[in-house]
């Protein structure tokens, strides 16, 4: 068995990533859209915000058998790592997954990293997996999806109540793209509003959200193909930024979007912020990209509010998602 890291320039390893990815998404969550070489080739360019993963396969007999990635962030959370594994449903109960697994956590040591977080959808096999190796659960995760022909009657009306009547003192930037220049520095404070989303016993530190992390996110999203809708909300009086939310739409798959974030700054909720941004949203959606027919969203399980909202929408829950902690030491 041999262990090696995939560059974006190893086009048949890449392509091997994409076709194990299909076998394992078939059993184990064959609702959800799978990856292609484009996506994974942008994964490895981009990463989510600059900061692409890096990616390892573990062959056997010459074939991929497992895939697992190391993620982490340059911008805060200097201490986290997070680790995924994959193995084709053929191969399993062999030890890849625990090999390949250990190879990643050396590989994350080596970085620095002495938290470590690795999650995977909810069974028994993965809760095993993840407390053999020593970690704890930490997380419940809800994936969710949204027909938008399935949007139930009235919700419109609601949004239009809660726009003229709670939420009547702020207006609402509807955009696509980079957000513009004079609104960059404030969407620092916006942005930061999601590290009060609930983390459980998840243990890191509150991200941060310079104006470069922002401009590179909003690239790495482009550059992989994103379209980027959102909605922002602004308070008519003051001219703070209170919340928002986006969307962002797969060129390879144009019929398809992501929830990507939605959040209220602390000293503006309570006023019917969050469902009139996420309507307003669907409402430009539909102008914009009117091919769109599903997207998706995630949500902690304990994320009541959130959860509320989506429910109001109609989104329909697909499946959960475990994740697990566990601590290290520093490198020698």
């Amino acid at each position: 068995m041999d262990i090696m890291r995939v560059t974006v320039d190893d086009r048949s390893a890449v392509e091997e990533v994409v076709h194990l990815g299909e076998a394992v998404d078939k059993v184990d969550s064959p609702w959800v859209y799978p990856e292609t070489v484009a996506s994974v080739n942008g994964w490895l360019v981009h990463g989510w915000d600059g900061d692409p993963p890096e990616l390892f396969v573990l062959r056997s007999g010459g074939r991929v058998v497992a895939a697992g990635e190391v993620g982490f962030s340059s911008y805060d959370n200097p201490d986290l790592a997070w680790l995924s594994v994959r193995v084709h449903p053929d191969h399993r109960r062999q030890g890849h997954g625990t090999r390949l697994f250990a190879a990643l956590s050396d590989r994350a040591t080596q970085m620095g990293r002495t938290s470590f977080g690795t999650g995977a959808w909810e069974s028994a096999a993965a809760r095993g997996f993840a407390e053999q190796a020593g970690y704890r659960f930490v997380l419940s995760e809800m994936h969710r999806r949204l027909d938008v022909d399935d949007v139930p009657d009235g919700f419109s009306d609601l949004v239009d109540r809660c726009r003229r009547e709670e939420a009547a003192a702020y207006e609402f930037l509807t955009m696509s793209g980079p957000v513009p220049e004079d609104l960059a520095e404030p969407m620092t404070v916006l942005w930061a509003a999601i590290n009060d989303a609930p983390l459980d016993d998840l243990e890191m530190e509150p991200e941060v959200f310079p104006i470069e992390r922002i401009r590179a996110y909003e690239h790495s999203q482009t550059s992989r193909g994103r379209r980027l809708h959102r909605v922002i909300a602004r308070h008519r009086e003051t001219g703070e930024l209170a919340g928002h939310t986006i969307v962002a739409i797969e060129a390879e798959r144009p019929h398809f979007g992501n929830q990507h974030d939605t959040s209220v700054v602390r000293a503006h909720r309570g006023n019917r912020l969050g469902i009139t941004l996420k309507g307003l949203l669907l409402s430009y959606l539909r102008e914009v990209e009117p091919q769109v027919r599903t997207f998706d969203t995630w949500n902690a399980e304990s994320n009541d509010y959130m959860i509320a909202i989506n429910d109001a929408m109609g989104f329909r829950v697909m499946g959960r998602a475990l994740d697990f902690q566990k601590k290290g030491s520093a490198p020698a």
